[in-house]
């Protein structure tokens, strides 16, 4: 696989979607956290907000309000007197990162079988999050960014299921930080077939309405990343060095 892969082409600039009303801000936030994510901004770059508002063609107020939204969520750091950075994160963060995932997704994953197993969620729900689990297991060899997003869309349709917005909202950005990463170090390690495994077993027990089951699934898919982490560190010390600054 080409090193390359791990890295998405340079966006073009932002168009509103169609029939959607979406704010400005939320239309510089979303697009700068994908560039972050997919690293066309790099961890440690410096990022100049007049130069991103023309990338965007966006006002200097979404795009700094959007920054400012990045910076709480922990992707961009804001250094007084030197601007935004984005920030990188170390394998102790990261592993933190995980920890976390381990203790919030579980239970988004029980609370989603509850509402299952209630008759909460309607069938077409279950599907969705169900397609989504193997979405990309047909692919030979397989697309690192659409693997990535299709992960992304996996988790999030469990999340949703488990009608707890505020730790769905949690997740989310846990699990946003952790894939960049991926793209960054992990990538060379991608196993779709495991994956889509361990997604399809998470599916399958909540659609069953199996809380313990979905928790335990869910538990351990984690768990196995942080293991190849953990195996990818041991083999390779200087793996997760970060790229230099530009």
């Amino acid at each position: 696989m080409k090193a390359q892969a791990s890295r998405a082409a340079a966006p073009a600039a932002v168009k509103p979607a169609a029939g959607k009303n979406r704010s400005l801000v939320q239309l510089a936030y979303e697009t700068i956290k994908e560039r972050i994510i997919n690293l066309h901004f790099l961890p440690g770059q410096y990022l100049n907000e007049a130069a991103i508002c023309a990338q965007l063609k966006l006002g200097r107020t979404p795009v700094h309000q959007a920054l400012q939204r990045l910076h709480i969520e922990g992707l961009v750091d804001v250094l007084p007197r030197k601007g935004v950075i984005v920030q990188p994160d170390s394998l102790a963060e990261i592993m933190k990162i995980l920890d976390s995932r381990v203790t919030v997704e579980p239970e988004l994953a029980r609370l989603a079988a509850r509402r299952a197993a209630a008759g909460e969620v309607d069938a077409d729900a279950l599907s969705r999050m169900r397609e989504a689990a193997t979405a990309t297991e047909d692919e030979d060899p397989p697309d690192i960014s659409a693997f990535t997003a299709n992960d992304r869309r996996f988790h999030r349709e469990v999340a949703e299921l488990s009608g707890n917005p505020i730790m769905s909202d949690f997740a989310r950005v846990l699990h946003e930080r952790s894939t960049r990463f991926w793209y960054l170090n992990l990538w060379q390690t991608i196993d779709v077939p495991a994956t889509n495994r361990q997604h399809a077993e998470i599916a399958d027990a909540v659609i069953a309405g199996d809380e313990a089951l979905a928790a335990e699934r869910m538990r351990d898919h984690i768990c196995a990343l942080r293991g190849r982490l953990e195996r990818l560190q041991r083999m390779s010390p200087d793996a997760f060095r970060m790229p230099p600054r530009r």
